[in-house]
């Protein structure tokens, strides 16, 4: 996987690149100091990650990976813990806490190859929804999901991944579309990158909904409607 790396301070960037070069299969095109200079050289070259700082003079790293191309993944890297929902809101595929563990690193590069290699499948190219379940197909296949086995959907740059409890199918579609076909009184939309199937949610605070294993974030712009339309009228008083 081909990556670069996008921070203003000099120590930041080298800490990166020294994990970098302990992860196989991971390899180092570029470095820079600012998003301009990396704007410029995406432009021309093609990256499957970006390991980027959001702290930084000019354009933000928040700003910048929203003009990131579609294919290419966001690594956020920070010493700032209360961004992390906000990377969420641009379809980054992690956050990483400065100083980074080795670890830690390791386990967001395994999350990106993953996502690259469901993106580089054979990729769904249909939706139909028949009473209390939906056709898809991907993998030149046809594949029957009740509204009750999915877990969440993930919306990934132009794709959506539906995660059941035990795989996950990608489709060619946005997070907007689907959940438009979706069970108003099921599912809930609780960031721009995540919607959840209510009747699956084990527990949740202001921030995460929990799901098994799985631990979704509640965006800003959809904290309110959660809260209003799946909680309040479920909850019950004392």
């Amino acid at each position: 996987m081909r990556c670069i790396i996008v921070d203003d301070e000099p120590l930041a960037r080298e800490g990166i690149q020294m994990l970098v070069s302990h992860v196989p299969g991971l390899e180092l095109i570029e470095s820079f100091s600012s998003a301009d200079a990396a704007a410029l050289f995406l432009a021309n070259n093609t990256v499957d990650i970006v390991f980027l700082d959001i702290q930084m003079p000019g354009i933000t790293g928040i700003e910048f990976a929203k003009q990131i191309p579609p294919k290419t993944l966001v690594i956020f890297t920070t010493a700032y813990a209360e961004y992390a929902l906000d990377s969420y809101e641009v379809d980054a595929i992690d956050y990483l806490i400065k100083p980074v563990k080795f670890d830690r690193f390791q386990k967001a590069v395994n999350k990106a190859a993953a996502y690259l290699q469901l993106l580089n499948s054979p990729k769904a190219d249909s939706f139909d929804t028949i009473e209390d379940y939906f056709f898809v197909k991907a993998d030149r296949r046809v594949f029957k999901i009740y509204f009750k086995d999915i877990l969440f959907i993930e919306g990934l740059k132009d794709y959506v991944i539906l995660h059941t409890d035990d795989q996950k199918i990608i489709t060619a579609m946005n997070i907007k579309t689907i959940f438009a076909q979706l069970p108003a009184n099921i599912f809930a939309r609780v960031s721009k990158s995540y919607v959840v199937n209510t009747t699956r949610i084990q527990s949740f605070d202001n921030n995460t909904v929990f799901l098994g294993k799985h631990e979704i974030p509640i965006g800003n712009t959809y904290r309110t409607f959660f809260f209003d339309e799946f909680v309040s009228k479920r909850m019950l008083n004392r």
